[in-house]
């Protein structure tokens, strides 16, 4: 039996494609929740994991599979039912999951022949038998995964391409943002994997470098702090000889202990999410976390820095508080804060939070053609209506907030200050000549977006008129 596992592309994100830019390559991420459903596929299927963001194959040439799974974010969506559309047109059953699918079961269901919500691992094993015996399900529930049940992945059938490999410790957050569709998807419960597991695993990943996927690697609570001192422990004691980035919340920078145990094992980057430069912002956000204690942003970020540790501050522009100036003032406060990289993205409308709901019942959601206009939702592209910016006084922002921010004079500035301190300075080189260099790609894909809304407008009001000239 021949499964294909596919982690659709999208065409308007540049910093995936590596033919663009040979820095991209250090943006690239392992589809892991494929290669998780490959550690849980029994030997009889032969598996092939198809990652588009490498390149998009001759399908056509390729030997005909008895069954296709694919996963996909919003912002793949589209293509997802494209490839979707070509194996049903030969005949072959296809069977789609990931937050898209969990998030927008009805949609996803007119395109494929079964969805799998919620993660996957609990019923993976029952969507292969019954695929293997002809009778497919239409829809399996998934829930939350038990975490000893978590596989291995297969890093094995992803050998190569990649700068980064991947593995994921836990799940879950309690935060829930009101922009993030995490906490819905994978449950306000944090989850561990057993540290053996984890331990195991990283053993099996062929790069030097790995990418931590978890959406908050430390937890929030002293639960939550102790077992990650514990996974350190064990990662520095297994003597890894791996290098990771990770994501957390700004409470890494609490516990001296736990940077020290981090370092040790290896963490050389971890990304924070600080989203606003305003405790009004927070508060629209429900980012209340960043709000506690009185925080002060730049000790934070010195304490995770002086353990050799790179920090890549998050912010978004959009909020209803922002008005025009917001992207200099986020790129002002990311160099008062000191982080070495900054990664600014649009206010965007994800279904399944409660930012879409919201915007939904204001009628601000203006890129509504679905699925076509899924494409436009990779937080890169301001696809709703904001309170204070206009379509180009958004774009414009976030245009001078990259240019401030990734000035030549700023990086060599940045990167000398790491060689002196030793904290890595040809990472932080890779890291902020990655994004300089997909800047003029970023001016080119803006330019091409306004011409689509506006044509969409355009194209809205003619309907409308000539609707209205009907019923005369």
């Amino acid at each position: 039996m021949q499964l294909y596992l596919i982690n659709p592309s999208n065409h308007l994100v540049s910093i995936v494609n590596v033919k663009e830019s040979r820095w991209n390559r250090y943006r690239v991420w392992k589809p892991l929740s494929l290669m998780l459903l490959a550690g849980l596929t029994p030997p009889e299927w032969e598996i092939t994991i198809i990652d588009e963001n490498l390149g998009v194959p001759d399908y056509p040439a390729m030997p005909r599979p008895d069954l296709v799974g694919i996963t996909a974010f919003t912002s793949q969506a589209n293509r997802a039912y494209k490839i979707a559309g070509y194996f049903r047109h030969l005949g072959v059953p296809v069977v789609m999951g990931g937050i898209h699918a969990t998030m927008c079961m009805e949609e996803v269901m007119e395109h494929v022949d079964s969805i799998v919500t919620g993660e996957a691992e609990g019923i993976w094993p029952q969507v292969l038998e019954d695929a293997r015996h002809g009778n497919l399900k239409h829809k399996y529930d998934g829930g939350l995964a038990e975490m000893r049940n978590v596989p291995l992945a297969r890093h094995d059938l992803l050998s190569s391409g990649y700068a980064f490999g991947a593995i994921q410790t836990t799940r879950g957050c309690p935060l829930n943002c009101s922009f993030c569709s995490v906490t819905a998807f994978n449950g306000a419960k944090y989850r561990q994997r057993p540290i053996s597991d984890v331990i195991r695993e990283f053993e099996r990943i062929r790069e030097k470098r790995v990418l931590v996927v978890d959406d908050n690697l430390i937890g929030t609570s002293t639960e939550h702090i102790a077992r990650a001192k514990d996974l350190f422990r064990a990662m520095a004691h297994a003597n890894l000889g791996k290098e990771w980035i990770a994501q957390a919340t700004i409470n890494f920078a609490d516990d001296d202990e736990l940077l020290v145990l981090a370092s040790k094992a290896g963490c050389r980057g971890v990304f924070i999410g600080f989203e606003s430069p305003t405790p009004e912002g927070l508060l629209e956000l429900s980012k209340k976390f960043n709000l506690l204690k009185g925080r002060d942003f730049r000790a934070s970020v010195r304490r995770i820095q002086r353990h050799k540790i790179l920090v890549v501050g998050s912010f978004i522009i959009g909020l209803d508080i922002d008005k025009r100036g917001i992207g200099k003032r986020i790129a002002e406060v990311a160099r008062q804060y000191g982080v070495d990289n900054l990664n600014v993205l649009f206010l965007t409308p994800l279904p399944g939070t409660r930012l879409w709901d919201k915007m939904k019942s204001q009628n601000r959601i203006k890129l509504n053609k679905f699925p076509a206009d899924w494409d436009y939702y990779t937080l890169t592209f301001p696809v709703a209506l904001y309170k204070h910016l206009s379509l180009d006084s958004i774009i414009e922002e976030m245009i001078s907030c990259d240019r401030d921010f990734y000035s030549i004079s700023h990086i060599l500035r940045k990167v000398l200050g790491n060689a002196w301190h030793r904290r890595q300075p040809l990472v932080s080189l890779v890291g902020n000549l990655s994004y300089r260099t997909n800047l003029k790609l970023n001016r080119k894909a803006y330019t091409d977006f306004k011409n689509y809304w506006r044509n969409r407008h355009n194209y809205l009001k003619s309907q409308s008129r000539e609707t209205f000239y009907a019923g005369l």
